[in-house]
């Protein structure tokens, strides 16, 4: 395993007691050899990796692992300890700990490397050895696969490929052992006198340990039975399909994942079990013996159980609350590039052509080359086209997320049904889930097997849009435009002191999250405003507070980082002069860097400072067409001067807020402050520490 790690990375008498404690000493090694360059961020991102799934397993293993930008090469550290250390394995505490430290950017090489290891975690003869070495360059042999003994003679690194050490990535087979074949001969094989066949595929968030782990699992199990078991991985070093004719041969399918198997419909129509990959790790012959039994009762359950590219991601066992949410937010970032297309067309078409534009006749009809209102016209109306695809696109994309491609025919129905009769954003949010959740219904029917072939390109889509039609036409349409007609009177009555209040609540959502789901709530509100040619008044001052208030975070960050640069890490100060062009664009997530670092002061801040702004853009009445484009679009809109007057004062209140914030901090002896960082020493390194606190 090369240098990735060495003796100064081991630990055999590790003293922690607590799984945070043991990442910290690890990591600590690590940040020692310049491996990690920020401990406190890295820390961070194992814990957040730690939150997607507990890396416990059975046998006494823990592995915390994720990929930073705070890593500079692959390294791994291991430590040995003697009073256990809970990560949360279901046999109980963890007493051979390895830290896997991955770059944002590793390379597969690397990340090859890094999953035989986990292969070899699951040899009984390896963690044995490793829990029996007295010395730290004894167990750095074992992890790079020499023999101990035979570490002095200079041993290849070749030796690398110890057990389970097959190539990651690529679909790995294994053919029962000619010794078992005795006693399991008449249990294994298919009546035909060949063994029972299995594919699996399984994969993990990370795609470093967890989806090797569980391959190496169902491989070992497989051979013990006498069956055939071919594993696709699906990690971070890319995946090798298994072969066509290996799957149509098979008898059986285990999917062992935790997140989207990818090309799933390979695998349709054959004995399925579906699981977390930490099944495929602990209970390998309980899958098998369960993927047999559905085949002996003709179970054939793959293609009734779709992988929906939503629903499948993040923590099992997820609320439906949790589902509803990403659900929606899949039809909405789909729908923006829309938006955002759209939208500057048409502003650039009254920007050439003035605000009659919109009464200008086709440019199928009358176009002249030379004259600029017809270019004008022209790029109006490609907007106005653009435009027309928001509700479609938004309740096609919702039933995509629910049910995956069979939801996309139903969903776009209903969403252009909603534009037919009126019923906007409101009735294509209504279309979308009705959709996905009628394609989800269909496909709980059992189907007889000479059916199952057309039933997603004939029966589905025709059943489901007929469904989803006759709600949105007969049922449903007509109370929901009348809801989005009251929603629309109501915003172009707002005046006054109801206009400035919903300025500064859409200024606190858009700073809330930074691009996220309640960012996206508010800007959404905001640009289906504008999806018309002629858009109202009131909906043009909520576009301009909306896109005031989402520039705030990230050019107050900027400037925070320039007046106060000791208050900040380098890689912050480094991040706050890119801040200063991503604010300006209206790319509210430039401020993530410093939230994530410090959110209990970076985000109240650019909350008031975002309140303040989208209140002032209302109350001074400024407007605008475009959904997107920051300054470069302010010669699109009312008032600018105002307008940037606004956004000025929210990022002064963002900024002094968050200087007054961290300068509150109490200093950590020995931490030195540099407005530059440069000639950073030693001692410098640990004032970083204090400052993503």
């Amino acid at each position: 395993m090369s240098d990735m790690i060495t003796a100064d990375l081991v630990d055999l008498d590790l003293s922690a007691d607590t799984k945070e404690a043991a990442a910290r000493a690890l990591a600590g090694r690590m940040a020692a050899l310049g491996r990690v360059t920020d401990l406190d961020g890295f820390l961070a991102d194992v814990a957040a990796r730690e939150a997607q799934m507990p890396t416990g397993l059975d046998g006494g293993i823990g592995i915390p692992h994720c990929r930073s930008q705070h890593v500079t090469e692959p390294t791994l550290a291991f430590g040995r300890s003697s009073v256990g250390i809970d990560f949360g394995a279901a046999d109980g505490p963890a007493d051979l700990i390895f830290l896997i430290a991955a770059p944002a950017g590793a390379d597969d090489a690397h990340l090859t490397i890094l999953s035989s290891l986990a292969r070899q975690l699951m040899n009984p003869e390896f963690t044995d050895a490793l829990r029996s070495v007295s010395e730290a360059s004894a167990a750095v042999a074992l992890v790079r696969g020499e023999e101990p003994a035979a570490a002095s003679e200079g041993a290849s690194e070749d030796s690398v490929a110890a057990p389970g050490a097959a190539s990651p990535g690529a679909a790995t087979g294994t053919t029962p052992s000619a010794d078992t074949s005795g006693d399991t001969s008449g249990d294994t094989s298919d009546g035909g006198g060949r063994p029972f066949r299995i594919v699996a595929v399984t994969s993990c968030p990370t795609g470093i340990a967890h989806t090797y782990m569980a391959a190496e699992s169902l491989e070992n199990a497989g051979r013990e039975a006498g069956i055939e078991v071919v594993v696709e991985t699906q990690g971070s070093a890319g995946f090798t399909r298994i072969d066509p004719a290996v799957i149509a041969a098979a008898d059986g399918v285990i999917f062992a994942h935790d997140v989207p198997v990818r090309e799933k419909d390979r695998f349709a129509g054959k004995p399925t079990v579906d699981v977390g990959v930490k099944a495929g790790i602990n209970r390998p012959a309980e899958l098998i013996s369960e993927v047999r039994g559905k085949a002996e009762r003709g179970e054939v359950t793959a293609a009734a159980t779709p992988g929906t590219p939503v629903e499948r991601t993040g923590e099992p066992g997820e609320g439906y609350a949790t589902r509803l949410r990403k659900w929606l937010m899949s039809g909405v970032s789909y729908m923006v590039p829309f938006v955002a297309a759209g939208g500057l067309l048409i502003a650039l078409g009254f920007a050439v052509g003035g605000y009659e534009i919109n009464k200008a006749p086709s440019v199928m009809d009358h176009f002249v080359w030379t004259q600029g209102d017809s270019w004008a016209a022209l790029l109006f109306q490609i907007g106005v086209v653009s435009f027309g695809f928001l509700v479609p696109v938004l309740a096609g994309y919702i039933a995509y997320g629910m049910a995956d491609r069979p939801g996309l025919v139903p969903g776009f129905v209903g969403g252009a049904i909603s534009m037919t009769i009126n019923a906007g954003f409101l009735g294509g949010l209504a279309a979308g889930l009705i959709a996905g959740g009628v394609v989800l219904t269909i496909q709980k029917v059992k189907i007889p097997p000479a059916v199952r072939g057309i039933m997603p390109v004939v029966v589905i889509p025709l059943v489901s849009s007929a469904i989803v039609g006759f709600l949105m036409f007969v049922v449903i349409g007509k109370p929901i435009a009348s809801a989005q007609k009251g929603l629309t009177d109501w915003l172009n009555g707002l005046t006054g002191s109801n206009a400035v209040l919903l300025g500064a609540l859409l200024g606190l959502m858009m700073c809330f999250d930074l691009g996220g789901p309640v960012n996206k709530v508010a800007y959404t509100f905001a640009t289906a405003g504008i999806a018309v040619a002629s858009p109202s008044d009131s909906a043009m001052k909520i576009m301009a507070a909306v896109m005031a208030a989402g520039m705030v975070p990230p050019l107050a960050m900027a400037l925070a980082t320039t007046v106060r640069g000791r208050l900040f890490t380098q890689t912050e100060r480094e991040n706050g002069k890119a801040a200063w062009v991503l604010g300006a664009s209206f790319i509210s997530e430039g401020a993530i860097p410093f939230a994530a670092a410090d959110p209990l002061r970076v985000i109240p801040s650019s909350m008031v400072g975002g309140a303040v702004t989208g209140a002032l853009s209302m109350a001074f009445g400024a407007t605008l067409r475009a959904p997107h484009g920051g300054v470069f679009v302010v010669p699109l809109i009312g008032n600018p001067f105002l307008y940037l007057i606004a956004i000025a004062a929210g990022v002064c209140v963002t900024t002094a807020l968050v200087v007054v914030l961290k300068g509150m901090r109490k200093p950590v002896p020995g931490a030195v402050a540099s407005e530059s960082g440069a000639g950073a020493t030693a001692a410098a390194a640990q004032a970083k520490e204090p400052v993503a606190a």
